[in-house]
C-alpha cells in the first residue's frame, strides 16, 4: 500500500484528522514501523471514517424526511382546521425555492398556531349556543334539573360560521317559544288569581299542584313551562271558568226566586237590601262578575237558606197568594164584560189546595198563565170595548133627546135651559153618527169572531144579536115616529078645518097637563144635564125598562124589553116614544 500524502500545512491547519495522520506518520517513523502495517493501519483508519460520514449522511437524510414529514402533517392540518372552520383563505404549499424545510416550516407554525387559537374559540361558542339550546329544551320538555347538569359535545368536524349562524337561530327561536311560554304561563296563573278571588278558593294550594316551581317562590327555581304545565294550567283556568259559570247561574237562579218569593209575600224593602249583592247578578254575564268574594260557597249556602225559609213562609201563604190571583184574573174577565165563574173557580182552587196533591209553585204558575191567557183576550177585546162604549152613550143621549123634543116647555125661560140646548145640539150630531158607529162595530166584531173562531160575547150575550136587535128596535122606532108625525099632521088638518066651521074654541081633549122645563125641576132623579124625571133612560148594555106599573119587567137572551103602553096613544094625539132598546147583557 503506497503511503499517504501528507497535508499540507493550509489543509493540516484547517483539517484535524490530516494533522493527526502526519503526527502518525512521524511516530511511526521513529518506531521504525514496516509498511505493510502502516497502511493496513490506515486503511482501517479510512474505512472507519468512512463508515462514520455514510452514518451520518443516513442520520441527515433520515432528518430531512422527518423535516418533510413535518412539514406534510402541518400543511395538511393547516388545510384541515380551515376546512373545520370554514375560512375563506386558501394555503399555498411553499415550493423548495420559496426556502428551505426550516425555513417553511418557521413559516406554518404561527398560522397552526391563529388557526388554533380561532378553533378554540370557536369551540367556545358552539359550546355555549348548544349549551343554552339544550337549558331552554330541557326546560320546554320538562327537564329542568337534567338540562343544568347535562354536559354538551362539540362536533369539532364543522366549526363553520354557517353551523354557527344555524344553531343561533335555533337558539333564538327555543328563546322565542320560551318567552311565549312564559307569557302563556303568566297569563294563565293571572285568570286563576283572578278566579279564585271571585270563587274565595286556596292559589297556591291549586297551582302548587301543578308545579312545584309555582309555589316555591323563595328558592328562585325556574318556572315550569313544558307542554304539560301548560296544558295543566290550561284545565285549572277551564275547570275554574266551568265552576264560575255554574255557580253564577246557580246564584242567578236563587236571585230571580228570591225576587219572585219577594214580590208574591211582599217583602219589605229593608229585607230585601240584605241580599242586594245576590240579585244585581241577576243579568250579569259571566265575564263582568269580578267581585272578591261574589261566588263563594259561603255565600250561595246563605242564600240557599234563605229561599228555603221563604219556600216555608210560602207553604203558609200560598192559599192567600192563589185566591189573589184568582181575584186578579176575576177582574180582568169582569172588567171586560166576560163569562167566568168566579165562584166555582175559587173553590175548586181551596180545594185543590186543601187536598195536597198540587204542587203549589205550577198551581201559581197556572194562573199567571190564565191571567196571561186573559190580559191577552182583554186586549183583543179593547178596541171592540171602546166602540161599545161609544154606541151605549149614544143610545143613552138619544133617549134623553127623544124625551127632550116631547117636553112641551123646553124653550120655557129658566136656569138650565142653554145648558140643555147645547146638549141637544150635541146629541143630534152624535145620534147622526148612530148607524155608521153600529155597522163600523159590526164588521169589527164579525173580523174578531172569524179570526178567534168564538162568538163574542158581553155579559153572557152576544153582542152581535144585541146589536141586531137594536137595529131592528131602531127600525121600528124610526117607523114609530114617521106615522106619529103623519097621525099629528091629520089631526092639525081636522081641528084647523073644525076651527073654519065652528070657530076655535078650546077642546077638552087637548088640555096638556103643565110641565116644567129641562133643567128646573128640583126632584132628585133630574140630572145636571136636565134629564126628565119619572123615566128611566134604556141603554144598549142591557138596563132594564121601568114599566108603566113601577115593576121592572125581566126578559130572556136576545128579547125585548117593551112597556105596556108602546104605541097606545092618548085622547090629546100624543105618543108616548120611550121604549126599552136592549134585554141586559149577562
Amino acid at each position: 500500500m503506497s503511503r499517504l500524502p501528507l497535508p499540507s500545512p493550509s489543509r493540516t491547519e484547517a483539517t484535524t484528522c490530516g494533522s493527526l495522520l502526519q503526527e502518525l506518520q512521524d511516530l511511526w517513523d521513529e518506531i521504525g514501523e514496516n509498511d505493510r502495517e502502516r497502511d493496513r493501519t490506515i486503511l482501517q483508519l479510512e474505512q472507519e471514517c468512512l463508515d462514520l460520514y455514510r452514518r451520518k449522511v443516513d442520520q441527515t437524510r433520515k432528518h430531512k424526511a422527518e423535516l418533510h414529514q413535518i412539514l406534510a402533517e402541518g400543511e395538511a392540518e393547516v388545510s384541515n382546521l380551515i376546512s373545520i372552520l370554514g375560512e375563506r383563505e386558501t394555503f399555498v404549499r411553499l415550493e423548495k425555492t420559496a426556502g428551505t424545510l426550516t425555513e417553511q416550516l418557521a413559516m406554518i407554525k404561527p398560522l397552526l398556531d391563529d388557526l388554533g387559537q380561532k378553533k378554540e374559540q370557536r369551540i367556545k361558542e358552539f359550546l355555549d349556543v348548544q349549551l343554552q339550546i339544550v337549558r331552554i329544551s330541557a326546560e320546554i320538555a320538562g327537564n329542568i334539573h337534567q338540562g343544568s347538569s347535562t354536559s354538551v359535545q362539540v362536533d369539532q368536524r364543522d366549526l363553520t360560521l354557517k353551523r354557527l349562524g344555524e344553531l343561533k337561530c335555533q337558539l333564538h327561536e327555543l328563546q322565542k317559544d320560551k318567552n311565549l311560554r312564559l307569557q302563556k304561563v303568566g297569563a294563565y296563573i293571572k285568570l286563576i288569581q283572578d278566579l279564585s278571588v271571585v270563587l274565595s278558593v286556596d292559589f297556591y294550594t291549586m297551582i302548587s299542584g301543578v308545579h312545584p316551581s309555582f309555589g316555591d317562590s323563595a328558592n328562585n327555581q325556574t318556572e315550569s313551562i313544558s307542554n304539560d304545565t301548560l296544558a295543566r294550567l290550561a284545565g285549572i283556568v277551564h275547570s275554574l271558568k266551568q265552576e264560575k259559570l255554574q255557580r253564577l247561574q246557580k246564584l242567578q237562579n236563587l236571585g230571580s226566586t228570591l225576587v219572585e218569593l219577594w214580590n208574591l209575600m211582599d217583602t219589605p224593602m229593608d229585607e230585601q237590601k240584605r241580599f242586594d249583592h245576590v240579585t244585581c247578578l241577576i243579568s250579569s254575564s259571566v265575564d263582568s262578575v269580578l267581585g272578591k268574594g261574589c261566588l263563594a260557597l259561603e255565600l250561595i249556602d246563605q242564600v240557599e237558606l234563605e229561599v228555603e225559609r221563604l219556600n216555608v213562609l210560602k207553604a203558609s201563604k200560598m192559599k192567600e197568594l192563589v185566591l189573589k190571583k184568582q181575584n186578579e184574573l176575576d177582574e180582568i174577565y169582569t172588567s171586560v164584560h166576560m163569562d167566568v165563574d168566579g165562584e166555582g173557580a175559587r173553590e175548586t182552587v181551596i180545594g185543590l189546595i186543601d187536598s195536597g196533591k198540587v204542587d203549589l209553585a205550577e198551581l201559581l204558575s197556572s194562573m199567571d198563565n190564565q191571567i196571561g191567557k186573559a190580559k191577552e183576550q182583554a186586549l183583543s177585546r179593547k178596541d171592540i170595548l171602546e166602540k161599545v162604549e161609544k154606541w151605549t152613550f149614544a143610545s143613552e143621549e138619544e133617549n134623553w133627546l127623544d124625551d127632550y123634543e116631547k117636553d112641551e116647555n123646553r124653550y120655557a125661560a129658566g136656569r138650565g135651559v142653554h145648558k140643555n140646548l147645547k146638549r141637544a145640539e150635541k146629541a143630534r150630531i152624535l145620534v147622526n153618527k148612530i148607524p155608521s158607529l153600529v155597522e163600523n162595530l159590526t164588521s169589527k166584531i164579525k173580523a174578531w169572531e172569524n179570526e178567534k173562531g168564538m162568538p163574542f160575547m158581553y155579559d153572557k150575550v152576544r153582542l152581535l144579536d144585541s146589536l141586531e136587535n137594536y137595529v131592528k128596535l131602531r127600525q121600528q122606532r124610526e117607523e114609530e115616529k114617521r106615522r106619529f108625525r103623519e097621525r099629528k099632521k091629520l089631526q092639525e088638518q081636522f081641528a084647523t078645518e073644525q076651527e073654519s066651521l065652528f070657530g076655535s074654541k078650546p077642546s077638552p081633549m087637548r088640555q096638556f097637563p103643565m110641565k116644567k122645563p129641562l133643567g128646573q125641576s128640583s126632584s132628585a132623579n133630574i140630572a145636571a144635564c136636565g134629564t126628565p124625571t119619572g123615566r128611566r133612560v134604556s141603554t144598549p148594555f142591557g138596563r132594564q125598562g121601568i114599566l108603566s106599573s113601577g115593576k121592572e119587567k125581566k126578559v130572556g137572551k136576545g128579547s125585548i124589553v117593551t112597556p105596556d103602553n108602546y104605541v097606545s096613544l092618548q085622547k090629546d094625539d100624543s105618543v108616548s116614544h120611550n121604549s126599552a132598546i136592549l134585554s141586559p147583557l149577562k
